[in-house]
């Protein structure tokens, strides 16, 4: 088809469903690294990312049975604890990884976006925020490295609101040990919707939504199940 043709001047009117947000699907199905045991997410959109999050978990073993609008994430452990290039490259999302895995398999290695490019390192508050939980971070060819015992909370003071800085210390904050405190956190609702996963978890979370979260980890997580709330930027565009 090489033209759609649309004849409008109808006044639209009625009920639709708004799937589920990326943006918020995608730090929830990293969160499953968290725990042991089946977790189980709905209303999940059918996009590429999601496919390739679920991909990304499977390469490291956890077992994943995608078919949006559910995901169901497995019990088995994690055998390969990074996400290579060839996954990054498609979503940068994937750093989200990071955190969840130096906090519960105590190392991970996690492509950078741009690969081996010079300067492209947008991950900068990610890295400042784990090294004040007391992981080890070394960067070689492209690659991020994590290393730690088990991490301790700390006090993390973002240079500027990141929303994925934002998520991925929450979750390395629920396995750490102690109190972790995110000032200059990012406000967004699905940094909100990770802090409720967080705690159906047995985390304590507090403030998620405000540019100050408090998070008690602790020494291990549930799985869960949890429908994602819709996507508030197709809402606004079918409601105009």
């Amino acid at each position: 088809m090489d033209a759609i043709r649309v004849r409008g001047g109808k006044r639209l009117q009625g009920q639709v469903h708004v799937s589920g947000a990326k943006n918020a699907a995608l730090p929830i199905l990293c969160a499953t690294l968290l725990s042991d045991g089946e977790s189980r997410l709905r209303n999940v959109p059918a996009l590429r990312d999601i496919d390739t999050t679920a991909a990304l978990l499977d390469f490291m073993g956890r077992g994943v049975k995608c078919g949006p609008p559910e995901v169901t994430v497995g019990h088995r452990e994690v055998v390969r604890p990074e996400a290579p290039y060839e996954f990054v490259k498609q979503m940068r999302a994937s750093v989200l990884v990071l955190g969840p895995l130096v906090a519960r398999y105590g190392r991970a290695r996690v492509s950078l976006p741009g690969g081996c490019q010079i300067g492209a390192r947008p991950v900068d508050q990610h890295l400042k925020g784990l090294e004040a939980l007391g992981a080890k971070i070394s960067l070689s060819r492209g690659y991020i490295t994590a290393e730690c015992g088990r991490l301790r909370g700390a006090e993390v003071v973002f240079d500027m609101p990141t929303v994925t800085g934002t998520e991925n210390l929450m979750m390395a904050a629920a396995l750490a040990k102690g109190r972790t405190t995110l000032i200059n956190a990012a406000m967004e609702p699905e940094v909100e919707e990770l802090g409720l996963v967080l705690n159906k978890m047995g985390a304590q979370v507090e403030g998620a939504g405000t540019n100050v979260i408090h998070i008690e980890g602790r020494d291990s997580l549930d799985p869960f199940d949890h429908a994602v709330i819709p996507d508030r930027i197709l809402a606004t565009t079918l409601s105009r």
